[in-house]
């Protein structure tokens, strides 16, 4: 047995860290308690070895797994990961392990040499004259110090419960450095339990009363059990069962709660035979799974081509030769359709991973895929580390979406990723989208990635017809400013009038996206982030059903405030909305058809998956005829009854400062217009923009896929932007305005004086987005041809910014970065 062992830690730093194993037995791969600091934390061992660490090695506290819990393929992965992301190992693997239900952290306080002095010399405890604090406050510090004057460490929640002791005042005496904060972990069970009340058979009945009677009476009419839970909804004292239980009359036990996949019944689709388009793409995967190595293809099929009948088929035929798959999705919205959709394809065998899962549901997935129960996998980005054993099919759908792009550490990008996965397991790997992002493009054109097209919809149903609106025309001819025009609303209420349902996007949330003071000119704006606040004219409350009034809102950091009656910086009452989000626009429209059934789809209407499932539902069956929402609504929904489209305020992003921000255009008009006409009706769409002639525009109105990427392609050629060099993004970021300022321009005279191989530096200059959440910002962005000398120069910045004494975690790394802001 080895005497060492090196640990992958949750931290941001760039190293492992070695313990002694002493008469433990970790394995590779396998989970372990250890100390780090003044914590005790969960790590995974990546190394046994013989060879003694500089200092002392401290002692695992405790081995979590016997076996190991990371595979051999998914630690190289995860080692490939923290490689090309400059990302801490560490960091990677708590991403991969949703399991963090299964730790119990406590936060522990112990007294300090300075606290016993302060407790028995009185130095400030009882000294009034040189304390700020009242005499109450001192009083309860002293019975603080008084609490854990034996030294012992005591739990956070004994020692306010002991002592009413406030977190203010537990600062204030770490502050003094009287006591020290721990952190105890432990591993718990975190398997959901269901407390069934039993019927015990056989058993002679003794006089009962009502009560008990109505009891064991609802446990014989439901075959003998029934949930505790459900039982509590009788009309009796919840000492009744109790009772039962003591006259062992009854029994209780516990068992694994149920895990439903989505209650979305009516998604089941109708049967129908694949087109020659389809089986030809199913016949290219199906012998790359059958080949048993590493094939990485692109399937282009435009919207409504049945590109997810062909997932279906292609994940089937994958079980049928005994190996495994997993099917990533952009959006959280779109894992319930889907994973019904899969389950009437394959049942229990689909498991679901996303981050809208509670904790313990997303352990007891992982340990369902883990035990092989379950052999397809369904979810967003995460989901590409699910530890299936014999992977043989991985599908991204839509790729193009930069939803797969992690946004915090690690910041990985799930598409990539996938194709790393595959390729360490010698499996096949399907990216799929009608608009493909220009670097899968580019793979395809230059025989990285072989190509699939689909270039017609299912049953020969047309593409639909695109009409655009030219808003500024609009304004000449009405003289006035509307959120839709005369165009939309006609062909709107044409549609609801022939029975038939319309969908509008609109995205922005809330009501207005600006509130302006006309007298000063002054923005209401985050109190915490530069950013405007955006006005939400009602809300849903905290029971998710009662509205409740009017408020500010920031969409960055949640910051939450009423509206002011003037303005704040000069008094004024007139306060002016700008701008037109979803929740405006649903007024709007309820205003022009009032007969219409109006349904509204964006994050403030959908919280959860149970929201989005509902609202679903009630479109399916066509209790909606006419939905309203933000780009939420644009992503693979298939309602056949959605005949008309309109697309409103869309075209604002060509003005954002981001190179791919045309790209981002052309790919939501070309996704939303494939919302309408997927069933026997043909489709039309309406767009309206201010700039009816960008090639962006243009080319989605004539679903010209070609002409988009020829145009874009020239401009990140000359640009010298991706797909034609890597590019990473360094934000450098502190509470303190100073200290960000003066971080970023060490690292910046730095890049000045270093002779960089082939790699352009812009900046640093303050971030578009120059405050968030009270941290200030500035960045870096880096170009190179080559994605060797970008990563080489990265890794020589992190070295000169920890010898410059520029803290790691107040440095992001983004390789790849899809935002800039």
């Amino acid at each position: 047995m080895s005497a060492f062992c090196d640990v992958a830690l949750p931290v941001p730093l760039d190293r492992v860290f070695t313990y002694a194993v002493g008469a433990a037995d970790p394995p590779i791969g396998g989970r372990v308690l250890v100390p780090f600091r003044n914590e005790k934390m969960a790590g995974v061992v990546v190394r046994l070895h013989d060879e003694p660490p500089p200092v002392e090695a401290k002692p695992l506290v405790a081995v979590m797994d016997e076996e190991a819990i990371v595979s051999p393929e998914l630690l190289e992965l995860a080692q490939w990961i923290a490689g090309y992301y400059v990302a801490p190992l560490g960091e990677v693997l708590r991403a991969m392990l949703p399991l963090m239900s299964e730790v119990k952290k406590q936060i522990l306080y112990r007294i300090t040499d300075a606290g016993r002095a302060a407790l028995f010399d009185g130095a400030d405890c009882g000294s009034s004259r040189r304390s700020k604090l009242s005499p109450e406050d001192q009083d309860t510090e002293y019975k603080a110090l008084n609490y854990l004057e034996n030294g012992e460490a005591a739990k956070a929640t004994a020692l306010r419960s002991a002592t009413g002791i406030s977190r203010e005042l537990l600062a204030g005496m770490l502050r003094k450095k009287w006591i020290v904060r721990e952190t105890a972990a432990a591993q718990r069970d975190a398997r959901r339990l269901v407390r069934y009340a039993v019927l015990v058979e056989g058993t002679r009945l003794p006089k009962l009363n009502d009560n008990q009677q109505a009891i064991l009476a609802e446990l014989a009419g439901s075959g003998g059990e029934l949930p505790v839970a459900e039982l509590r909804e009788l009309e009796v004292p919840q000492s009744t069962l109790a009772t039962l239980v003591k006259r062992e009359l009854v029994r209780i036990e516990e068992r694994p709660a149920d895990f439903h996949l989505t209650h979305l019944s009516l998604m089941k689709k109708a049967a129908y035979e694949l087109n020659e388009a389809q089986q030809r793409a199913l016949a290219v995967m199906t012998a790359a799974v059958d080949a048993g190595e590493f094939r990485p293809h692109l399937l282009h099929g435009v919207t409504g081509s049945g590109k997810t009948a062909v997932y279906l088929a292609a994940m089937r035929e994958t079980l049928n030769r005994g190996r495994t798959a997993i099917l990533l999705v952009p959006e959280i919205g779109l894992t319930p359709q889907m994973a019904a959709q899969l389950h009437h394809a394959f049942g229990r065998e689909v498991a679901l991973l996303h981050s809208a899962l509670t904790p313990e549901e997303r352990s007891e997935q992982w340990h369902r895929i883990r035990r092989g129960e379950a052999r397809v996998v369904v979810g967003t980005r995460s989901a590409v580390f699910a530890p299936v054993e014999n992977l043989g099919l991985i599908v991204v759908d839509e790729e193009h979406d930069s939803s797969y792009k992690q946004e915090s550490m690690p910041r990985y990008h799930a598409r990539d990723t996938a194709v790393v996965r595959a390729k360490l397991a010698g499996a096949a790997v399907v990216l799929g989208s009608a608009t493909p992002s220009l670097e899968s493009w580019r793979n395809a054109e230059e025989g990285k990635y072989a190509r699939i097209e689909m270039h017609e919809r299912v049953q020969n149903r047309p593409l639909p017809k695109v009409e655009l609106v030219d808003m500024r025309q609009e304004f000449q001819e009405t003289g006035q400013e509307h959120i839709f025009s005369r165009a939309l609303i006609e062909k709107t209420q044409a549609t609801l009038e022939r029975g038939e349902q319309a969908i509008i996007l609109l995205n922005r949330r809330g009501y207005s996206f600006v509130v302006m003071c006309r007298s000063c000119g002054d923005k209401l704006e985050c109190e915490n982030c530069s950013i405007a606040l955006t006005y939400h004219k009602q809300v849903t409350g905290e029971d998710g059903i009662a509205p409740v009034g009017q408020r500010l809102e920031c969409h960055y950091c949640g910051y939450k405030t009423g509206v002011p009656p003037r303005c704040p910086k000069c008094e004024s009452e007139h306060l002016y909305f700008l701008g037109v989000g979803s929740q405006q626009g649903e007024e709007r429209l309820q205003e022009i058809f009032p007969g219409a059934r109006i349904g509204r789809m964006d994050r403030d209407t959908v919280r959860g998956r149970n929201d989005m499932e509902r609202l679903l539902m009630r479109l399916h069956s066509g209790e909606i005829n006419l939905l309203v929402g933000t780009q939420m609504i644009a992503k693979g929904h298939d309602i056949h009854g959605v005949t008309m489209v309109g697309v409103v305020g869309c075209d604002h992003a060509l003005g954002m400062p981001d190179f791919r921000a045309a790209e981002r255009v052309f790919q939501l008009l070309t996704q939303v217009s494939g919302r309408a006409g997927r069933g026997e009706l043909p489709g039309t769409v309406l767009v309206q923009t201010y700039h009816p002639d960008h090639y962006a525009v243009q080319c989605a109105a004539k679903h010209d896929f070609h002409g988009f990427v020829e145009r874009e392609m020239k401009y990140r050629r000359w640009m010298h932007y991706p797909p034609y060099a890597a590019l990473a993004n360094v934000i450098i970021q502190s509470p303190h305005l100073e200290e960000a300022a003066g971080w970023s321009a060490t690292l910046g005279r730095w890049f000045q004086k270093t002779q960089l191989d082939g790699v352009r530096v812009l900046g640093p200059a303050t971030a578009p987005l120059a405050r968030i959440k009270r941290i200030y910002r500035f960045h870096l962005v880096l170009k190179a041809e080559k994605r060797s000398a970008l990563a080489r120069t990265l890794r020589m910045m992190l070295a000169h910014a920890d010898a410059a004494g520029v803290p790691r975690r107040n440095l992001i790394v983004d390789v790849d970065a899809v935002n800039l802001m």
